[in-house]
């Protein structure tokens, strides 16, 4: 796919992610996931930490909760001011800034651990993304994905909205992150190691019709599908979605969701570690 039509693909991509509030589902959802993944990286005080295209900060602050030093990017600035007033509010020093995970700033080697939660695997440009986390993460070091994966409730999600969105022609699904094949293709050559194991994670909502009217409320990918003329169709396709992985009995809707929890060591020996740029 030529750059200049991975450009336009990026620019409409961002214009979706910006409408609505995924802080709404990030801060809320993602927050079992982005622990897990702490919890299994563990990275320690004083750890220079990168969240790759973080939404609002969830995995960033839980990483700054233990005192590294944490940035967090992401392309949509809305979740990027988001991001600092709950980094604010906890009293928390976090770097946020505007970024896209295809083209970082930083210089390489730069960070110990690179993280992202259901994040980098929407770039359109997938390889690209793969060697920006790869060349900013330092030799040694640590790159951490919860990935969403073509079964269960993730990839009846993801179908659901691309019946009515479908992906433009040569772009690869987000769910091949959640793939072995998928990550030995983008991250293989520049890791020593690459472990994967499924986890489960529960979404938690009132109803089924309260998880459906949350995510076409707020979830710019499901809004931008709801556009398209066929809201109630839509709107049926994802109670059925959300029926089919929920859990209680009580009326409410806990919606299972596996995921892929991979943690990927990059190639070389550990070696001199510079600062990321002030």
């Amino acid at each position: 796919m030529k750059d200049r039509n991975l450009l336009s693909i990026t620019a409409q991509q961002q214009k979706m992610w910006a409408t609505g509030d995924f802080n709404q589902i990030g801060a809320r959802q993602n927050v079992r996931m982005a622990e897990a993944l702490c919890e299994t990286v563990d990275p320690h005080a004083g750890d220079r930490v990168l969240d790759v295209a973080c939404g609002s900060g969830t995995a960033a602050l839980i990483a700054a909760r233990r005192y590294c030093d944490v940035i967090g990017i992401d392309y949509v600035p809305a979740l990027i001011e988001r991001a600092k007033m709950r980094a604010t509010a906890e009293g928390l020093e976090v770097e946020f800034r505007v970024e896209d995970a295809q083209d970082l700033s930083f210089p390489n080697a730069s960070f110990d651990v690179v993280l992202s939660v259901y994040g980098v695997h929407f770039a359109p440009d997938q390889e690209k993304a793969a060697r920006e986390m790869m060349r900013v993460c330092c030799p040694g070091g640590t790159i951490a994905l919860a990935s969403p994966i073509p079964e269960g409730w993730s990839g009846d999600f993801f179908a659901t909205i691309g019946k009515y969105v479908p992906r433009p022609p040569g772009l690869q699904t987000p769910l091949r992150w959640g793939t072995e094949a998928g990550l030995e293709a983008l991250l293989g050559s520049g890791t020593g190691s690459i472990t994967s194991e499924k986890r489960r994670t529960l979404l938690y909502f009132r109803s089924i019709e309260h998880a459906t009217d949350v995510f076409l409320s707020y979830f710019g990918p499901a809004i931008r599908a709801s556009e398209q003329g066929h809201r109630e169709s839509l709107q049926n396709d994802l109670k059925a979605v959300f029926s089919r992985y929920n859990l209680a009995s009580d009326g409410t809707a806990v919606i299972e969701n596996m995921y892929l929890l991979t943690v990927a060591i990059r190639a070389g020996e550990p070696g001199l570690k510079m600062k990321p740029p002030a």
